[in-house]
């Protein structure tokens, strides 16, 4: 299609600025977005050990513990869970800060959608913060312990997100119905993560397990392991059937597999001690957080019909000479 003189330069001028932030600015971007993610995920394990643990309230007060920032005077295991849970979430909103900080400062060279979607990532960070704090303030109320952890979930689910937009190289041809598909797993995961954590901020595994009360919330979550595991083990199958799905994201196909089974022998593992061997209950947790990072991994990644942005840029040089 034929371009008239202005629109050439436009888009002549929107290719340099994307080889301007490829060169200079995508790797920092990268690494405080991989920091990002690592921390994200401590933050769910260390929030699940502290509530297996008990320790949601170790810290009477917020933001601060015992009125100061490193209560040494105080400090045991579950006082220092809660502390260091606060410290981890204060560092996840100082790198999130810091990634919008930096694309405000470095805008001209940026994608348009950057700043945006780092000022949304800065608005969750706000209320995560507040449904901590909420948390805290409500002793514990089982619908803020269950919208914390979902808040949490919806950060790393974004920073995943964003990282995958940022370290495209590629023209994304992928297949649409992939996708889709794989958004199954993904909303039945944290499903089950969501009646996970009702199951154990409202205390029905014990009062279930000991007195035979409460039972529904435990079955219920026992129940929806299964088309979880049925949705997972469909997206292995079809990635099996369908040639170079497989040989193009095995590494996460094969993490899911892994992690399927991990799950499910830690949640058996969990019921069997009468949740009294918190490895068990907080690798059931980790186990969760890295299923839903590879799955919204999967849902951002190339599958197989892919087209060298450098070279689409040299063809678009010859077309514009020409």
């Amino acid at each position: 299609m034929n371009l008239n003189y202005y629109a050439k330069i436009r888009l002549l001028k929107n290719l340099f600025k994307n080889e301007i932030y490829q060169s200079r600015y995508k790797s920092v971007f990268l690494k405080l977005g991989n920091h990002c993610v690592v921390a994200l995920i401590a933050l769910i394990v260390i929030g699940g050990a502290t509530r297996v643990m008990e320790a949601g309230l170790a810290c009477p007060d917020w933001p601060l513990c015992y009125g100061t920032f490193l209560p040494l005077n105080h400090m045991n295991l579950r006082v220092f869970l809660e502390w260091f849970h606060r410290l981890d979430a204060f560092l996840v909103g100082l790198l999130i800060l810091s990634k919008f900080i930096l694309s405000i400062i470095w805008r001209k060279d940026l994608p348009n959608w950057l700043p945006k979607i780092y000022s949304l990532l800065v608005f969750f960070v706000i209320v995560q913060g507040s449904i901590g704090a909420l948390t805290v303030i409500n002793l514990l109320n089982s619908y803020s312990v269950t919208a914390h952890l979902l808040m949490a979930f919806l950060l790393l689910i974004t920073t995943i997100t964003i990282n995958n937009k940022i370290g495209n190289n590629e023209v994304n041809q992928s297949l649409i119905w992939w996708k889709i598909l794989l958004f199954l797993p993904l909303i039945l995961t944290l499903v089950q993560s969501f009646i996970g954590v009702r199951l154990s901020s409202t205390w029905s595994t014990k009062l279930c397990l000991s007195f035979d009360q409460q039972c529904l919330i435990l079955d219920t979550h026992k129940l929806f392991a299964i088309p979880v595991a049925v949705s997972i083990l469909f997206i292995l199958a079809i990635s099996l059937y369908k040639q170079n799905l497989f040989p193009n994201n095995w590494r996460h196909l094969c993490s899911l597999f892994l992690l399927l089974i991990s799950q499910i022998s830690l949640g058996i593992l969990s019921l069997k001690t009468n949740l009294k061997e918190p490895v068990f209950v907080i690798g059931h947790q980790l186990n969760a957080a890295l299923l839903i990072a590879i799955l919204t991994s999967l849902i951002g990644r190339n599958t197989y019909f892919n087209q060298k942005i450098n070279q689409s840029f040299k063809s678009v040089i010859v077309g514009l000479n020409s």
